[in-house]
């Protein structure tokens, strides 16, 4: 296969990971998922990502229909990530993107679950003992890593749920395998103190070059050793062997028999004793190599095994991790009919960020979820429009739809209590810009509505439609936009102020509120985040303008927002203010 046949691979791209890779390692790379070796070659981590993203979801990444679907996507995928237990699972995670295939969801939610709960078995002890096997995986380098992860936690006795595939490994073959692979550099060369026979040899070799160095110096201190000039060979030999360690045969062996002198026999001796072990700590270096290969090959099967097992053990544990954190359940997929329907749903980039949440339950479209609560979701209504106070929440429930569905289609669990979920072809979230002006509402319709008119199942997430163009005319649209989901058979919550103005609704499709119940003691707003449903939520600008009252320091500043208090109801404002008083 070309390089440049993957998606995101041009001719530079193309040019580059194969004059850095060589062509067949590039296309092994994408395959692979293997992030590394591609920001390696010179890629930008982020290009690297798109690229193996779209190798790894294909066309399930065109669920992602607008902008604001693919951030709420890179900012779950962000807060997932501070839970991986290894970089290459941080970078596993990076590229899990939406499923198209339900049997694949299915498959990855199971994997996840059974995680999750080997993790929960598990006590502080041998949770400590994982994390301490990764840390030690971290610091070492190739498939020594992973093998000696797997032995570390299959030696600690984790042998079931997600660790299940350890225990099918041969250990024995394993740590031989280790010792092979831990004897051997990057490049194929023994590691320094692999072989204790080669580490004599080549301290034995460096101290013999020291003493060639200075050959003068050998000279005088045998003399100042011996009592005779007949004593002086043996006197050469003897502290040859004393000093380096030498063997005395290879060292006599070394020793020339037609030197001219005193300095050309000690010179000599040297050169010769030095070629002689060189040339053995190359033979020992050869031997101990070609016999770690020879291992490592025939442990081959047994060692890709344990990379995989770790690879994906420190994967489904991160995700695990994720899981039980945000105590995530798992989502319940119907196939005949589409529906988002959640009881006590979380807004998850709010508890990530030490928020407080109130739960809430929402549904579209038909679902049996049984809730427990007088004012719980309908069952059946494709499409609600949702109103009600400022500040009130809406645009965070949908996210939280967003988050619900995507987490859903990715095979992960989500942040409620139940779920029913319906597989989409499109999420369609869009949030409120506040931009007025034609190329906002041009670029906008065009995005919003194609994916709406294609084959497939969409989910319409459209946050305050009417802040892009004027009133009378966003009314009009959005009532065109909600008919339209109608009728195409899509899921919808439209956000909006102007709930008035859209009547009729087409059927099949209700309206929902939020509403504020006042202001705190200190002044804050305070709202019933639970939308109540087939109910007209209504604006509150009397309790914002009442803390805005409160809280003005200047005379001409208050007189000011008292004009406005008296525009919007004096009493109102006065109301308010006297129940927050009354409240502290």
């Amino acid at each position: 296969m070309r390089l440049e046949d993957y998606w995101g691979v041009g001719p530079k791209t193309s040019e580059l990971l194969a004059s850095e890779l060589g062509v067949e390692t590039a296309v092994e790379a994408i395959e692979s998922g293997d992030i590394r070796t591609l920001t390696e070659a010179g890629l930008s981590r982020g290009r690297a990502t798109r690229i193996l993203r779209r190798v790894e979801g294909g066309a399930a990444m065109d669920v992602l229909a607008t902008r604001d679907a693919r951030e709420v996507y890179k900012d779950l995928l962000s807060v997932i990530g501070r839970y991986a237990v290894t970089d290459h699972a941080a970078d596993r995670i990076r590229l899990l993107t939406p499923l198209r295939d339900r049997g694949d969801v299915t498959d990855r939610l199971e994997d996840v679950i059974e995680a999750r709960d080997t993790w929960a078995r598990l006590d502080d002890a041998e949770r400590e003992t994982v994390m301490d096997a990764f840390e030690a995986y971290e610091r070492l380098d190739g498939d020594l890593s992973a093998v000696r992860a797997a032995l570390a936690l299959r030696d600690a006795g984790l042998d079931t749920g997600v660790f299940e595939s350890l225990g099918e490994l041969d250990a024995d073959a394993l740590a031989e395998a280790a010792d092979a692979l831990a004897a051997l550099d990057g490049d194929g060369s023994v590691a320094a103190g692999a072989d204790e026979t080669l580490q004599q040899l080549d301290t034995q070799l460096g101290t013999v070059e020291d003493l060639a160095a200075d050959s003068e110096s050998v000279v005088e201190r045998v003399r100042s050793e011996i009592r005779t000039s007949e004593e002086f060979e043996e006197g050469v030999l003897d502290h040859v062997v004393r000093e380096t360690g030498t063997d005395l045969e290879r060292a006599r062996a070394a020793m020339p028999a037609d030197a001219t002198d005193a300095r050309d026999f000690v010179a000599a001796t040297l050169r010769s004793l030095a070629d002689d072990l060189r040339s053995a700590v190359d033979e020992r270096a050869e031997a101990v190599a070609a016999d770690a290969r020879e291992t490592i090959d025939d442990a081959r099967p047994e060692i890709d095994t344990a990379v995989e097992a770790v690879d994906d053990i420190a994967l489904s544990l991160s995700l695990a991790r994720f899981a039980i954190d945000f105590d995530l359940t798992r989502p319940t997929f119907v196939d005949d009919s589409d529906v988002l329907a959640v009881e006590n749903a979380r807004n998850l980039f709010l508890e990530a960020n030490d928020e407080t949440v109130q739960p809430v339950d929402y549904a579209v479209g038909e679902h049996g979820l049984q809730y427990p609560t007088a004012n719980a979701p309908p069952s059946g209504d494709r499409v609600t429009v949702l109103t009600g106070a400022n500040s009130g929440g809406k645009t965070t429930l949908l996210e939280t739809l967003a988050q619900v569905q995507l987490l859903a289609q990715m095979g992960l669990p989500v942040p409620t209590q139940a779920a029913e979920v319906g597989l989409v072809d499109a999420i369609v979230f869009h949030r409120r810009h506040a931009s007025f002006n034609a190329g906002v509402l041009e670029s906008t319709l065009k995005n919003v509505v194609p994916p709406l008119s294609a084959e497939g199942h969409t989910l319409m997430l459209v946050d305050e439609f009417e802040a892009i163009t004027e009133p009378g005319s966003a009314a009009d649209l959005l009532h065109g936009l909600v008919t339209l989901t109608v009728e195409r058979e899509a899921l919808g919550v439209f956000v909006t102020h102007l709930a008035d103005d859209l009547a009729p609704l087409p059927e099949s499709a209700r309206i929902d509120g939020i509403f504020a119940e006042g202001l705190t003691p200190e002044l804050e707003l305070e709202v019933d985040y639970q939308p109540r449903f087939e109910t007209v939520g209504r604006s509150t600008p009397e309790f914002i303008v009442s803390r805005l009252v409160a809280d003005a320091d200047d005379r001409e500043e208050r007189a000011g927002f008292d004009t406005l208090a008296r525009a919007i109801g004096k009493e109102a404002v006065q109301r308010t203010l006297s129940d927050a008083r009354w409240s502290r």
